[in-house]
């Protein structure tokens, strides 16, 4: 057929029809994306080049499929059809009849570019053609097409059944048609697609995956270990899968991949692939589908880890620490109240220390209100209660703390008051107490050194709402007493929660990983690539993330995200760490998110 007869799409009204679509590539995301169309009603043509990955996709349909069926989710009559809809070839040319063909090969641009040129040989004129490409160019394989009008990218995110969101993926040859086409369809499979523009990761690759190097580097450079990493992600920010984990179960080879055309394009040091994903792909430790790679699994592409050299030892490391009965608590805020809080329930006689007696009663109150609201849902006892609420003395001096065994700050996120705060513990406090920061962002070893006992003293990084989060992050100085580090990891397990180990720098394990990621998200917004509710919707949906980076800045406040920020820059140095300078904007103006009433976005006032 001459190029006279070919449809020009830019110009057609309505969506074109999409009932045959073929999938080239049967290795997991292809076999996912397969099952996606079948249960949905589409005629479905599976083509690798490999049988027993034809086999396979077919055994895995039938066992999702049956899995379903004895969850009553659907009929053995409509599982029967779902199969018939599905059916492999080995060679392109299956393609011939289809409306759209994704393909989902290998991330190799001259693999890619084969089959795209195989296809221009024996599909329709009208046919769309869609690559699973999350690094590669799809500008250029649209360019090397015979019809670049009907080329494009839809990205779908493993396990596609499961996750959401769908990237559509336009390049500056795209037909208008052809991308309405691809987006009612991914409705129509029950997904919540977005369209975004031509650049390596798109909008939630472009965003995790630099936030996974960043992990990847801060394993490499021995900060922290991996599963302090992982579980710092999971408890600290609620994600679903800690970054190290999330890369062995992506691919490290996978990840060093897109990493490469992201830092291509960007020229970001933070897109610079970490060495050590390098020595993994090289070592063909690319992860779950090897058995090893960050972790080691008990066989090839299982989840199970096992036990290897890196295991935290079965010793527990928290021998040999001081004894610690009474607790004192400096600060009368949120956090403050929470921290005692946490310290009354597991047991521990708690004072609780502000500027003022009745500041310090305001404070036990709103402990109360959160005691009996645990009471009302069941959660605890109201005997408990009340020998918790007991166990809580309010104080209006610091001059209370003489007989604590452990101190712990939670005032102003200000350096000279939490300095002025440590000169005052070291005058009152016993010989041998322990004395510890909640700071979030500011040197411990500072604290430390104002007063005349350095070696007792850490950093106890609680997390909002102290109550409810289970992590803390343990930041030992370079000063720090071996018992006094003890000490913290056995008292964070009598109040029940999950100790990580890391050193004095800034940002610790969460928020040096968390910050540059929400830094990113809005210098995505600044050169207008995606808007706040698409980022928001592709980190949720995309990605598991609790919440969008946007939702979560205005919560955390965006002048406490700059003043992160500032902090994260100055201390490493790398310009892509410098603040958004629209963040600055909004701060500047005083749009510090709901406390205001505006933010990112802007809040009914209460």
């Amino acid at each position: 057929m001459g190029p006279q007869s070919t449809p020009d799409l830019s110009t057609e009204a309505s969506p074109l029809s999409l009932s045959t679509v073929a999938v080239v590539g049967l290795g997991t995301m292809g076999t996912g994306i397969a099952e996606v169309l079948t249960r949905a009603g589409r005629e479905v043509i599976g083509i690798d080049t490999d049988e027993a990955a034809a086999r396979h996709a077919v055994t895995a349909l039938e066992t999702a499929t049956a899995r379903a069926v004895q969850r009553e989710r659907i009929t053995e009559r409509e599982r029967q059809d779902i199969l018939a809809r599905f059916r492999t070839f080995t060679d392109l040319q299956a393609a011939a009849d289809a409306d759209l063909v994704i393909e989902v090969v290998p991330e190799d641009y001259e693999l890619k570019r084969q089959v795209f040129a195989g296809l221009d040989a024996v599909v329709r004129p009208d046919t769309i053609l869609a690559t699973g490409t999350n690094a590669l160019s799809v500008t250029r394989l649209a360019a090397d097409s015979q019809r670049p009008e009907r080329v494009l990218g839809v990205h779908f995110f493993n396990p596609a059944p499961a996750m959401k969101l769908v990237e559509v993926v336009s390049s500056v040859l795209t037909a208008p048609t052809a991308v309405a086409a691809v987006t009612e369809l991914a409705h129509d499979l029950g997904k919540d697609p977005i369209a975004v523009g031509d650049r390596p990761g798109f909008v939630a690759d472009g965003l995790l995956f630099g936030y996974l190097n960043q992990a990847a580097a801060m394993y490499e450079s021995k900060y922290a270990t991996r599963e302090d990493i992982d579980a710092a992600m999971r408890l600290g920010c609620g994600l679903p899968m800690g970054p190290l984990a999330l890369l062995d179960l992506i691919g490290v080879d996978t990840a060093r991949t897109v990493l490469e055309a992201m830092y291509a394009e960007s020229q970001d040091r933070l897109h610079a692939p970490a060495p050590i994903l390098g020595q993994l792909a090289e070592a063909g430790l690319t992860g779950r589908k090897a058995g090893r790679g960050f972790y080691t699994y008990d066989a090839p592409g299982s989840p199970t880890v096992v036990p290897d050299a890196e295991s935290p030892a079965a010793a527990d490391a928290q021998a040999g620490g001081r004894t610690v009965t009474g607790v004192g608590v400096a600060g009368s805020g949120t956090m403050a109240s929470g921290i005692a809080e946490v310290f009354a329930k597991a047991g521990y006689k708690v004072v609780l220390a502000a500027r003022s007696l009745e500041k310090a009663e305001k404070a036990k109150a709103r402990i109360a209100k959160s005691l009996g609201r645990s009471v009302d849902k069941g959660r605890m006892s109201a005997e408990a209660r009340d020998t918790a609420l007991a166990a809580i003395t309010p104080a209006g001096s610091l001059d209370a703390f003489a007989d604590v065994d452990l101190a712990v700050e939670a005032v102003a996120e200000d350096l000279a008051v939490k300095q002025e705060l440590f000169k005052t513990l070291d005058k009152v406090c016993k010989p041998g107490a322990v004395l510890a920061t909640t700071t979030s962002s500011l040197p411990v070893v500072a604290c430390a050194r104002a007063t005349s006992r350095p070696e007792d003293v850490i950093g106890m990084h609680f997390f909002n709402p102290a109550p409810a989060m289970k992590l803390v992050e343990v930041v030992r100085t370079v000063l720090t007493a071996d018992d006094v580090h003890a000490t913290v990891r056995a008292v964070c397990a009598k109040v029940r929660k999950h100790p990580v180990d890391c050193g004095d720098r800034a940002g610790f394990i969460v928020n040096a990983l968390l910050f540059p990621y929400l830094n990113n998200a809005i210098k995505m917004v600044e050169e207008h690539y995606a808007t706040l509710d698409d980022i928001d919707a592709a980190m949720k949906l995309g990605g598991g993330y609790p919440m969008g980076p946007f939702e979560l800045l205005d919560v955390v406040g965006l002048d406490v995200s700059l003043a992160i920020e500032k902090v994260l820059h100055a201390e490493f140095r790398d310009p892509g760490l410098a603040p958004s300078p629209l963040l600055e904007h909004l701060v500047a103006a005083g749009c510090l998110g709901r406390k205001t009433g505006r933010g990112f976005r802007e809040y009914a006032r209460r």
